[in-house]
């Protein structure tokens, strides 16, 4: 059942807010007394609404399958979900709101950076745990010991792009080509971090913005700077239009993009400009771990939507939440703080531990774009060089 107020013009943000409640009969709200809520907030509308819907498709499929398996020790378990609209401006009221007003017991972020980061300092001055499921910025978990990430930081993924073109590719002339945010310039610093390590030679780097999807003096400029890669962080509804843009105008220098580009989006704006290229992310499509396999065959019988990297983050981020609360057997925040801390869980996107910053140590999927879809090319599973920083 989903609960939504009527539009209108003028509209707050935080009037976009439906309580999706799985309950056994239809109609029926469950009472406070036999449900245990759970906040949940993305961009649902605004620039990465397809990302938001996404995200909450995961989360939602898992909460559906954990009610009926029983729930949590009986109690139905009820989602409360915010649209931030991408806006770190929204997600300190949206964050509020849950604990405040909705009482929920923790929350997880389908959201991007900036939100992310905005509501992890209200949830942490809370004592409520909080965990972002794909956002990027190092910043996130800093906020403190009851925040946590089941993705990968910005840098660590940026390293990791570095070892696949020096080591996997061995190639050595790269440009850098970003996004210019808080995603772009995470992933730009750890992979100038790492370009030494491998001998490569940054020939040169560029932004664009993130409303940008004409790319005309930017492919020129590229073009006759005559790369052998370009490292290009950027997300699927910018990377698709670029990628395009280059192979239109002839270059066919490998494009290396992120997480930001998992999904058919990118491969749909992209067209056949998307074969090839590579990228680095956390979902693999053709793992045949048990829990990712299962994923992948009820999300797309669910949904009749290929998967995506921002479904899979969702979908962990949400059952690391319940297998804690199951563990926890309670509902007292430092509690659960604890029981995440002390856990290895496994999920859609790997098995998870987490370090003293929040942050996980897992292996890294390389994808490429082949006969339209994303397969594996390979993975990067020295989890040494790939460990994010404990404080």
């Amino acid at each position: 059942m989903s609960i939504q107020p009527g539009r209108g013009s003028g509209r707050n943000p935080l009037q976009l807010v439906t309580a999706v409640i799985f309950a056994a009969s239809l109609g029926t709200a469950a009472s406070a007394q036999d449900s245990v809520k759970i906040g949940f907030h993305a961009p649902l509308t605004g620039f990465a609404a397809a990302d938001g819907k996404s995200a909450r498709q995961g989360v939602e499929l898992a909460v559906k399958e954990a009610n009926a398996a029983g729930g949590l020790g009986g109690k139905k378990i009820v989602l409360v979900t915010y649209d931030d609209e991408g806006k770190p401006e929204n997600a300190i009221p949206i964050a509020n709101k849950l604990i405040g007003q909705d009482k929920v017991i923790m929350t997880v972020s389908g959201s991007y950076s900036g939100p992310t980061r905005a509501a992890a300092a209200v949830f942490q001055r809370a004592g409520m745990p909080y965990i972002s499921a794909y956002a990027i910025h190092p910043d996130i978990t800093r906020a403190g010991d009851f925040v946590f990430r089941t993705g990968m930081m910005g840098e660590v993924q940026g390293r990791a792009g570095a070892k696949l073109i020096g080591e996997t590719l061995k190639k050595k002339k790269v440009e850098i080509v970003a996004v210019n945010n808080d995603f772009g310039q995470a992933l730009t610093a750890g992979f100038k971090e790492a370009a030494p390590k491998f001998g490569l030679e940054i020939v040169a780097e560029r932004t664009f913005g993130m409303a940008d999807r004409q790319f005309g003096p930017l492919v020129t400029q590229i073009k006759a700077d005559n790369p052998e890669v370009i490292y290009a962080p950027g997300y699927f509804f910018n990377a698709g239009p670029l990628v395009a843009q280059l192979r239109a105008a002839g270059v066919t220098a490998d494009v290396i993009g992120q997480e930001g580009y998992d999904g058919q989006r990118f491969i749909e704006i992209a067209g056949k400009a998307a074969e090839g290229v590579i990228i680095t992310t956390s979902l693999d499509r053709d793992s045949q771990a048990p829990a990712t396999r299962a994923f992948i065959t009820d999300y797309e019988k669910e949904y009749k939507d290929r998967v995506d990297m921002v479904a899979a983050s969702g979908y962990s981020a949400i059952s690391v939440a319940l297998e804690a609360l199951k563990k926890a057997g309670s509902q007292d925040g430092k509690t659960i703080r604890d029981t995440i801390r002390q856990n290895t869980f496994e999920t859609a996107i790997g098995k998870l531990a987490f370090n003293n910053l929040g942050e996980v140590k897992k292996a890294v999927q390389v994808q490429v774009v082949k006969d339209g879809n994303f397969h594996r090319y390979g993975v990067i599973d020295d989890l040494q060089y790939l460990a994010p920083p404990e404080r």
